[in-house]
């Protein structure tokens, strides 16, 4: 009898549990333990992203949060609550916004289709484009038009993380760093966009909190 698409994923989880086992029967109880990540990533909810699997990572390496085109919006609690836990309990050491090129949000915030609900989360996608028109608007090519968005997108992520209260906290605390990334499914790569902020006054001072 064939199995259902559900059924599948069971199925597949208890041979991959079996192989593991196999490989190292102190695995599980391993895994098992606390988790001390280095990295917190925020990425897209894109399935073709396996964080763990583009960088070979081992489980237990990187936090993790997904949204729609990996966006840090100061009024979301779901992505401030995972901020929070992770610079001040997990005491990460690098933050990574890793977006993606081809990303179908940023892709929706280049068109004007009523999206529903979705219309209020690419908004902020809209306001990086708006913010840079000059640049954009100046790339002939809609496909590299697209991927520069891409990138602007990630970078601007990257600034509103380093802009929140409950980074700058952390900064006074221990040093940690933001980078910005885009994942190239055309290659297989990684591209650093060479994105880097270390410290408070890497921003302009309006954005800065005094503790």
């Amino acid at each position: 009898m064939e199995l259902l698409a559900f059924e599948s994923l069971l199925a597949r989880n208890k041979d991959w549990a079996a192989q593991k086992l196999h490989t190292d029967p102190q695995y599980f109880d391993n895994l098992a333990k606390d988790q001390k990540p280095e990295f917190l990533w925020i990425g897209c909810s894109d399935s073709r992203v396996p964080v763990e699997e583009i960088t070979q990572s081992p489980p237990g390496s990187i936090f993790t949060h997904r949204n729609i085109a990996n966006m840090v919006v100061h009024t979301d609690l779901n992505v401030m609550s995972v901020l929070q836990y992770a610079v001040e309990v997990l005491q990460i050491n690098h933050i990574i916004v890793c977006g993606h090129y081809g990303c179908g949000g940023v892709k929706a915030a280049l068109q004007s289709q009523d999206r529903g609900l979705v219309n209020k989360w690419i908004r902020n996608i809209k306001e990086v484009y708006y913010k840079n028109r000059e640049e954009l608007e100046a790339i002939s090519d809609e496909n590299l038009r697209f991927d520069r968005l891409v990138e602007l997108n990630v970078e601007d992520q990257v600034y509103n993380l380093a802009e929140t209260s409950i980074v700058q906290k952390a900064w006074k605390m221990r040093d940690f760093d933001i980078h910005g990334w885009v994942f190239d499914f055309r290659n297989g790569q990684i591209k650093d966009l060479n994105i880097r902020i270390q410290k408070s006054e890497d921003l302009h001072p309006i954005f800065r909190y005094s503790y």
